[in-house]
Formats: C-alpha cells, structure tokens, sequence
C-alpha cells in the first residue's frame, strides 16, 4: 500500500466533468428553446389577426371583388368613400394576377394599437406595385385605414 496524504483531494474523473457540462448545456438548450416558442408564438398572437386583414384585402383585390374589398376599410375611410366609388376607383386600376404581404407592423403606443402593411402586388402586365396601407383595430378587428 502507497503512502498518500490526508491533505490531497483524491482525483475525480473527466467523465463526471462531462456530465455535468453536458446536463447544464441540455438545460441551457431546453430553455433557449421554449423561450424562442414563447416569442414565436407571442409574436404570431400579435400579428396573425391583422395578416388575415391583409391577406383577406389582397386577395380581393387580386379576385376584383370590390365589396369584399370594401369591406376590410375602416369606418373614418367607408364614411368617406362610398362602395360605389371604391369599386368604380379600383375598377379603373391594372389587373393584378398575384400578390405578396412584404411588410407588416403592429404596435401599441399607450393603449392605441396601429399597424401597417406593405403589399406587392402582380399586374398582369407591366412592373410589380407597392403599396403601403396604414391599419387601425375597430371593435377588435383589424382594418385596412388608407
């Protein structure tokens, strides 16, 4: 038997410090993890509702289904644009064949919640159009304000 002191610690292996790095970063992992779902999901409860306007309001326009158009504005725009003029205004307009929502913000400023949306839209003929809308929430649901 080898004389060994009372003071010197005895050794511990590598393989106990691998497990325990390896426990601390499955657990580091795991967290990262579910904090990004969290966001994800936080961020897709703020902006699904008012992508659905987008999306509802470019898909008419593509469809030249101008009351289903019409029907995505805000109260401040139908009061002043009657569906007639909306549709006899958007009639006029190129064709589109497709659309893409390239943009979209949501905010809330002191309890006022806004947003706005940028849409390409796909004329049948000529160069992409780009335009921006301004969004407001009405009564809970989201509306194109231009």
């Amino acid at each position: 038997m080898a004389y060994q002191p009372a003071m010197v610690p005895p050794k511990k292996s590598k393989r106990t410090l691998f497990i325990v790095l390896g426990v601390v970063l499955a657990i580091c992992c795991s967290g990262g993890v579910l904090g990004g779902f969290f966001l994800f999901r936080a961020v897709q409860e703020a902006t699904g509702p008012a992508r659905s306007t987008a999306e509802t309001f470019a898909e008419a326009i593509v469809d030249r289904d101008y009351p289903a158009a019409y029907r995505q504005l805000c109260t401040r725009v139908r009061d002043r644009v009657s569906e007639a003029d909306f549709t006899r205004q958007q009639s006029s307009q190129p064709e589109f064949t497709g659309y893409d929502i390239t943009g979209l913000n949501v905010s809330n400023n002191n309890g006022r919640v806004s947003g706005s949306t940028t849409i390409r839209f796909t004329p049948a003929v000529g160069t992409n159009v780009t335009q921006s809308f301004p969004m407001v929430k009405e009564d809970g649901e989201w509306r194109i304000c231009e």
